[in-house]
């Protein structure tokens, strides 16, 4: 396999120095303008379309930026960005991309004065830094106990979204469902969203009617219809091995010769089975789940021992059911131990909703895990519930973790913008300008949540600025009304966490796209082996002697 010929152009396609920097600027401010409508209560939805005619409606910055197709590899790196703030604290995905844009903007009349790089890039580390001080100054700690200060600190996350009009309920999904998950040994917290938190969604009936479960549901039927199909205070066996005959593990060939040895092949293979459905007998489970197949022979054999089987469950629901109800998955039913059975599960049910069954493992005793039943008209509506869902959950797991709150409606940047304006006067030489830089990009999102909801942004950041140059740090932006507001009497705030990642995300990142100096296209050659004269790629001068001087070979990559 021939290796790939790096092609260093001087013509129109490559980008150097100055030009490849601006590029990048252009490249990220371009994403940035796509989300800049999607921030606060007012935000605009954008319709995304997909490959295959399908249609989704959100106005969540990271689940726009995950769709939209780009070829420029700055931008790429911005929608990444979106991407890191999601898994690190699930919040802020459309104003990291902002920011990041806005502060790499400012940089740019620097660049233009040949400013190096280097330099601008020392003050907005040394501007992140005086930042975050700033952000834990006008932050304040809270109470994770108080079910009421966290269900308006997670209302605020999704005060933005679709799901707002039911927002008391949502809250309180997300809420019962974090703390169900939250493991708390003294030493260290364990809040496993992805893992623990299951979304079952299913269309119909209304929004309100959708609860947390302290269980899982599947979308399964029992095996066999005259199995019970509602077990209370189940014994509940969990496998991950297949109900069936074992077949040979290599190829394996049988030669009948007579009537009598295929009875006995087929009696083998009962007797297998039948010692299998027996061995799980024995623990007399009322509930059997396996990963893998159940056979009709087996089937028959648990049905005689009034055992309930469901198959080919997920392994991640097993993992759940598993932490629900105190079971372990057991790999072989030879190994099975009395300690394997589950005993927390209150109720097992079998439900028909819609055309489709579900059944219910539920009522569990300190689950651990549990099951967000999402119900709504359509799917395309509980699509986006579910987006705007994992928001809220993901605000609550940090409260939980951090309860240290900032003001929100731009308050926070506000601030900082203030202290650092105030603390750009204090340094002396080059630095002075893109630590500036920094304080004017943070205004960005005072000025877009006013712009968003039709307001002056002019006269409204102006007066923001002088409530804050006063010491009148809570003071933001009304997303509603685009008015001044005291945000600690209007009662917005946000996790400190999703504040100081979304600084420390959008200046890292603008630290990196300034440090690139050259764009270089890396491509493999069309012909594959098949090269010019003396084995050198195509492309190259004719005329090459065969071998390069120094006894190096003939077959270099070529530069152009």
């Amino acid at each position: 396999m021939q290796a790939p010929v790096v092609f260093l152009n001087t013509g129109a396609e490559r980008e150097t120095g100055r030009k490849a920097q601006i590029s990048n600027v252009t490249a990220a401010k371009a994403v940035a303008d796509i989300i800049r409508t999607c921030l606060g209560p007012k935000a605009m939805l954008k319709m995304l379309l997909d490959p295959v005619g399908g249609i989704v409606l959100t106005n969540d910055g990271h689940a726009i930026l995950r769709e939209i197709q780009v070829t420029h590899p700055a931008a790429k790196s911005m929608i990444e960005l979106s991407r890191a703030q999601d898994e690190e604290v699930g919040d802020g995905t459309t104003s990291v991309i902002i920011l990041a844009g806005e502060i790499l903007a400012q940089t740019v009349p620097y660049l233009e004065r040949n400013i190096h790089p280097v330099i601008l890039i020392r003050a907005l580390k040394q501007a992140l830094k005086d930042a975050l001080e700033v952000i834990h100054e006008v932050s304040r700690q809270v109470d994770p106990n108080d079910e009421e200060v966290v269900l308006k600190i997670v209302a605020s996350s999704i005060g933005t979204k679709y799901v707002a009009r039911w927002s008391r309920h949502m809250c309180k999904l997300a809420l019962d469902a974090v703390r169900t998950v939250m493991r708390d040994d003294g030493v260290r917290k364990e809040i496993d969203i992805k893992r623990y938190v299951r979304v079952e969604k299913i269309a119909g009936d209304d929004i309100e009617k959708s609860e947390v479960l302290a269980g899982v549901i599947l979308n399964k039927d029992i095996t066999h219809p005259k199995m019970r199909r509602r077990i209370e205070n189940p014994r509940i066996l969990l496998l991950d091995c297949p109900l069936e005959y074992k077949k040979g593990e290599s190829q394996t060939n049988i030669e009948i010769t007579g009537e009598d040895e295929w009875a006995r092949i087929l009696q083998i293979e009962e007797e297998q089975i039948k010692q299998m459905c027996e061995r799980i007998a024995s623990f007399k489970p009322d509930l059997v789940l396996t990963e893998k197949g159940v056979s009709d022979l087996a089937q028959h054999y648990l049905l005689k021992h009034n055992i309930t089987a469901l198959r080919r469950v997920r392994k991640t629901d097993n993992n759940r059911i598993a932490r629900c109800t105190g079971a372990t998955i057991v790999n072989r039913v030879e190994d099975i131990k009395e300690s394997d059975i589950g005993l927390r599960c209150g109720l097992f049910k079998v439900d028909l909703i819609g055309d489709e069954y579900y059944s219910f493992i539920t009522e569990c005793k300190d689950p651990g895990a549990c099951t967000i039943l999402l119900r709504g008209p359509s799917k395309d509506i509980l699509n986006e519930v579910d987006r705007n869902l994992q928001d809220a959950m993901a605000v609550a797991r940090n409260v939980m973790f951090e309860p240290s709150l900032s003001p929100g409606g731009g308050a926070t940047e506000m601030a900082v913008s203030v202290r650092l304006a105030s603390k750009a006067k204090e340094i002396e030489g080059a630095d002075q300008y893109p630590y500036r830089a920094v304080a004017d990009a943070l205004e960005v999102i005072p000025r877009v949540l006013v712009q968003n909801c039709g307001g002056n942004p002019l006269k409204s950041v102006t007066s923001l600025r002088a409530k804050h140059a006063e010491g009148l740090t809570h003071y933001g932006i009304d997303g509603d009304t685009g008015k001044i507001v005291d945000m600690d009497s209007f009662g917005v705030w946000e996790p400190e966490a999703v504040k100081a990642q979304t600084l420390k995300t959008a200046i890292e990142s603008a630290c990196l796209l300034l440090r690139v100096d050259d764009i270089v296209s890396a491509r493999r050659k069309d012909g594959g082996a098949e090269g010019g004269p003396g084995g050198m790629p195509a492309g190259m001068p004719a005329g090459m002697p065969g071998g390069m001087p120094g006894g190096m070979p003939g077959g270099m990559p070529g530069m152009e």
